[in-house]
């Protein structure tokens, strides 16, 4: 049996200076941050939000952390708990493609927590979200796709990891709190697939930095765990999936960062869904079709990729979160729209009769081969024409990357419908000037309203 994989791990968060780190990672790390806090304030006003504040508000202890987007005010448990669920519930955060890991979900909200309660210099910050983000999607490739594929919601799962390892570098935890920290966040491990398109899809996030920064703070104070809790026999890996490779979890570690392999979603729905909505979009286009191409589109036909049945193959959505895993809702609106934004994922527009009569023209070929973020689109019109597209790479990939001035455009589209536009400039301005700053909770500060 490999032995010493846990401790090498908190080893090596341990030991890590800020100054290992290169520079184009710190710089990847700061795009997470843009991303994230502007997700967190998209999601603050949703009826998940909703929900979950009135459910905990009489549990929270001190006010000691502030909620983006909101004029409330909780615990930095509670606190983790509910800005992580706010930057998911769109589904519109960033994805580690390797893995398909929403790296900044779990850790940044930590880390924020932590910074109101004690303030955290910007270079420190990044430093310990690279260290999460890294561990976690470690973690992840050692398990994947094993442990997907048997149900489980891989950012709950490897995410609380992530949480406790940023958690525990601010904390100052020794390596042997660090171990059992890791050891507190796996038995606390949790998440489902079988709860997408419900409201605790994005609770998973959300347990799993509260979780993690749990798991820290218990190890501050020497609560115990196991010291192999990832390669012990009936340790994380070797219980959630049929199929580890523990090699993932250090070959190379300090010497590449999975940071750099992040991307972010241009539309707020199931990654594998993207490419059939930017070959709509382009077809669209192309065609010059309008609002009434429900009169001569005949059927839709996509070959895709194998995931996109698998994890987007609702059919008939009822709810706007269901609608984030229908391949079909999201080329009809993408069709009829001519985007695919938030507004287009509501209950009212997943209900509505043109979208409904589109959605069932849509047709899905799974065609081995084809690549995650490739499609092939074809339509149909009713004077027996027809016009195809074919997405090579969608925008977000590795491939084909949100620019700076991309990513601006998606914060400002989701902070300016909670924020004042002046608030959202200095807010962003902020972000990007992150590793300037010596407090990092002026950040979280200029998020609330």
């Amino acid at each position: 049996m490999p032995t010493g994989f846990s401790r090498t791990l908190a080893s090596w968060v341990v030991s890590s200076r800020e100054d290992q780190i290169p520079g184009d990672v710190r710089r990847e790390a700061t795009r997470s941050l843009v991303n994230w806090v502007g997700c967190a304030l998209g999601g603050s006003q949703h009826d998940v939000m909703e929900c979950s504040i009135q459910a905990l508000s009489e549990f929270s202890g001190p006010r000691q952390a502030s909620l983006f987007g909101r004029k409330e005010r909780f615990d930095i448990l509670n606190a983790s708990l509910l800005n992580a669920i706010s930057s998911h519930v769109l589904d519109f955060d960033d994805t580690h493609l390797d893995t398909i890991i929403h790296p900044a979900g779990p850790v940044a909200p930590v880390l924020f927590a932590l910074a109101e309660r004690d303030p955290i210099d910007g270079r420190d910050f990044l430093h310990a979200l690279v260290l999460g983000v890294e561990v976690e999607c470690r973690i992840g490739m050692a398990i994947y796709p094993s442990h997907y594929d048997k149900g489980y919601h891989i950012t709950g799962t490897a995410g609380v990891f992530g949480a406790a390892v940023a958690a525990g570098k601010i904390l100052g935890l020794d390596e042997q709190q660090m171990n059992w920290a890791l050891g507190i966040a796996a038995t606390q491990s949790a998440g489902l697939r079988e709860m997408f398109g419900t409201m605790c899809k994005a609770f998973h996030p959300g347990r799993a930095a509260q979780n993690g920064l749990m798991a820290a703070i218990l190890a501050s104070k020497g609560f115990t765990s196991s010291e192999q809790s990832l390669e012990a026999p009936r340790g994380f890996t070797r219980v959630l999936s049929d199929k580890s490779d523990l090699s993932k979890l250090t070959t190379g570690l300090g010497d590449t960062f999975e940071i750099q392999r992040n991307t972010y979603k241009p539309y707020p729905c199931g990654v594998v869904i993207h490419p059939a909505i930017d070959a709509c979009i382009q077809l669209r286009r192309s065609q010059n079709l309008d609002e009434k191409l429900i009169e001569v589109i005949d059927a839709i036909e996509l070959k895709v990729h194998p995931l996109v049945l698998e994890l987007t193959g609702k059919k008939t959505p009822m709810t706007g979160l269901e609608g984030k895993f229908s391949v079909y809702h999201s080329c009809a609106i993408a069709l009829i729209q001519g985007c695919a934004g938030p507004s287009e994922y509501t209950d009212e527009i997943v209900a509505s009769p043109d979208v409904v009569a589109l959605r069932n023209r849509v047709s899905i070929i799974v065609q081995e081969g084809i690549r995650e973020d490739e499609c092939l689109l074809e339509i149909t019109f009713k004077d027996g024409r027809s016009a195809r597209c074919h997405v090579e790479h969608v925008v977000g990939s590795l491939e084909k990357p949100m620019s700076d001035t991309e990513l601006n455009e998606k914060f400002y589209s989701q902070a300016e419908a909670v924020i004042e536009s002046r608030q959202s400039k200095d807010l962003v301005a902020a972000c990007w000037e992150v590793a300037t700053l010596n407090d990092v909770s002026v950040i979280a500060k200029l998020a609330a309203t």
